[in-house]
């Protein structure tokens, strides 16, 4: 029953079938849904896109939305598209799970951009669903390694040459060059996800996921992306969005929210150590006792970095967590 003076119950089921969405659809979006309308001969149809559609709604009724009808529309999308992600994670061990955090603004012609594709690639091919936030550059190279799991060197060789006609989303044909090797190296084996947002919608969706659940609360997202990273994160250089999202996981672990800690893999040890010293910041308070439970592992070394997650997926604890969980992932819905 709705209560509430301002709503209307008549009002808001129109309402739901005026907003440009899918408020109820269920489902997890992918890239031909979200870039439904988009002819590659003609990239002015970006714009006319359904992913770019909505977002242009979303800047026009505001981020944060004075009308009640609306925001019980983005609620209601976030939920069921939420109920969609938590489904496809219920085809995998909980620790199973693996994100990547990184700069958006990092290079597809970047060291740090390939790292990502052959970690991604490895731990794809061994069984792990990868998990990001989306958009372009570490995101989009961790979704890039899931696309050429099972593919050999030259292939990831001639993916990369490729996307670097086009390193940024400020360069010409940036997204026709990631539909080009989406197509040349399809995928139907192995599963990526991406939880990206409208929040920064300015930002393209990567092309290369198999699985997006676009959200508009970016909050919702953020959390979303810790919470079922169970099978450990790993950082690459980034920004203050990355920045956030490694002292966010700290708590997790720290407080043991979900009854279990999951390493934290830093990539690239003069970053972490010199240019954004989170790494040192939390070796320091981890030692003092101030953090408990973390697992940091700092190297520029991606064996090493997928050997530590590796090692996690086979410990005592993995399993234990996986056991206490039915072994496939009910969380959410319990």
């Amino acid at each position: 029953m709705i209560t509430h003076p301002e709503i209307d119950t008549g009002r808001l089921i129109h309402f739901l079938d005026y907003v440009p969405y899918d408020v109820t659809s269920g489902g997890l979006y992918t890239p031909d849904t979200l870039y439904a309308g988009y002819d590659l001969r003609n990239p002015e149809t970006f714009h006319d896109t359904y992913d770019q559609s909505v977002y242009r709604y979303y800047m026009e009724t505001g981020k944060i939305p004075n009308n009640p009808y609306e925001a019980l529309a983005r609620s209601l999308h976030d939920h069921f598209m939420t109920m969609g992600l938590y489904e496809l994670l219920g085809c995998y061990d909980l620790c199973r799970i693996v994100g990547v955090m990184g700069g958006s603004a990092m290079s597809r012609t970047d060291v740090a951009y390939r790292q990502i594709v052959e970690i991604s690639k490895r731990l794809t091919e061994d069984g792990s669903l990868m998990v990001n936030g989306g958009g372009p550059g570490a995101m989009e190279a961790c979704c890039l390694g899931g696309r050429l799991a099972g593919r050999h060197r030259a292939e990831v060789d001639d993916a990369l040459m490729r996307l670097a006609a086009a390193p940024t989303p400020h360069d010409a044909g940036y997204i026709d060059k990631a539909f080009e090797v989406a197509d040349i190296y399809s995928q139907d084996e192995y599963e990526t996800l991406s939880i990206p947002t409208w929040f920064y919608g300015h930002e393209p969706t990567t092309p290369f996921a198999t699985h997006i659940a676009k959200l508009f609360a970016n909050s919702v997202r953020e959390d979303l992306l810790l919470t079922i990273s169970f099978g450990g994160i790993i950082y690459t250089p980034g920004s203050a969005g990355t920045m956030q999202e490694i002292f966010q996981e700290a708590v997790q672990n720290h407080y043991l929210t979900y009854g279990i800690a999951s390493p934290m893999v830093f990539v690239g040890k003069k970053f972490w150590t010199e240019q954004m010293p989170a790494f040192t910041m939390l070796e320091q308070l981890s030692a003092s006792g101030r953090y408990k439970h973390l697992q940091l592992t700092l190297t520029d070394d991606i064996d090493e970095a997928v050997e530590v997650i590796q090692r996690f997926q086979q410990s005592e604890e993995a399993q234990r967590m996986n056991r206490e969980n039915g072994v496939k992932s009910t969380m959410g819905v319990k």
